[in-house]
């Protein structure tokens, strides 16, 4: 049966944040810090989150998570944070606000071991209690919108993000996100998007949909199935952060953006590349940045020998890599794979 799509070219807005549109970059751990953020910002995505954020070590001060609180310019800026003590999580949304977060996001969805092992992200599925008081203690601490992000549920058997979804809305949240999996699928098989619509039905507040969603046909699908009020798209901007904002575009009627091919590619990648060694160091930065180089060159699809491939992928040598970038996506190096 075929439901009607909701109204995306209505303004959106969580709390009182208004959103330019209703296609947003989804958090990933790793993948998701400030260059990419930037980036999908620029090219048209509606909102952009922050990387997971831990919650406990924020507030004392670890390194690497106070630079996941770096603003993206030009859109509200949402932190998520992660954790299973009220007390850490009402601290930790304290610093984002003084840190200029405009909404707080708090994961219920993560499927990582290391994550859910200590009753964080998706594990709190499994616990509707904790999950609520978790909320209602974000949402005492600080006056900013605050929103959860989580799955369909732990496993089939409990497929209850309606009744979490209720109680966060209950404790104070102004938006849920719904991934169309269970935690113990992780990213196996398809994102279930017509189960989404259990928790639309289930709550007053905007409800996202996310989990596969990759281009302008899906996110309509995953909109018609789930009666959502706008999606996130997550693994398919990998490579591609303008896809969010191609989304956006072709959800209003207007014209979508081009694609980047070819040499106007390089400075695109370039500037990413630069940006995450600009973001964690270069000894870091040159480590980081692979995943989203061997992204970019698969999203491109070029003809490209599996050893050039592999030199730029594995290359310490910025110079050597962005080089490397000039010649492989301005074509001049592109060979029979």
């Amino acid at each position: 049966m075929m439901h009607s799509v909701p109204d995306t070219a209505s303004g959106l807005s969580i709390g009182g944040q208004a959103i330019r549109n209703r296609a947003f970059l989804a958090p990933m751990a790793g993948i998701t810090d400030r260059p990419m953020r930037m980036l999908a910002a620029r090219y048209g995505a509606g909102l952009v989150v922050s990387e997971m954020i831990a919650s406990a070590a924020l507030t004392t001060g670890h390194q690497d998570m106070v630079r996941k609180l770096s603003r993206s310019p030009g859109l509200p800026h949402m932190v998520q944070l992660a954790g299973c003590e009220a007390e850490w999580m009402a601290q930790a949304a304290k610093v984002a606000e003084d840190a200029g977060a405009d909404i707080i996001d708090i994961n219920f969805g993560c499927p990582a071991k290391r994550v859910t092992n200590g009753y964080a992200g998706s594990a709190l599925m499994r616990v509707p209690d904790l999950a609520q008081s978790l909320v209602e203690a974000v949402a005492r601490a600080t006056a900013l919108p605050v929103t959860v992000k989580m799955r369909l549920g732990w496993d089939d058997d409990s497929l209850n993000a309606p009744d979490i979804a209720r109680r966060a809305v209950d404790a104070g949240a102004q938006m849920i996100t719904v991934h169309g999996r269970t935690r113990q699928q992780f990213y196996k098989g398809e994102a279930r998007w017509e189960q989404v619509r259990a928790v639309v039905e289930a709550v007053t507040v905007p409800v996202v949909v996310n989990g596969d969603i990759t281009d302008v046909a899906r996110a309509r699908e995953a909109l018609d199935l789930s009666g959502a009020a706008a999606v996130m798209i997550g693994r398919g901007a990998q490579g591609q952060p303008w896809v969010v904002g191609q989304v956006a575009a072709a959800l209003v009627g207007e014209a979508m953006p081009a694609t980047p091919e070819g040499a106007e590619l390089v400075p695109i990648v370039i500037e990413h590349y630069e940006g995450v060694l600009s973001e964690y160091g270069v000894e870091v930065g040159v480590r980081a940045a692979r995943k989203h180089l061997d992204w970019y060159l698969e999203a491109a699809n070029l003809p490209l020998s599996k050893a050039t491939r592999k030199l730029m992928i594995e290359s310490q040598n910025p110079s050597e890599v962005i080089a490397l970038i000039e010649g492989i996506f301005g074509g001049d190096m592109l060979e029979a794979a």
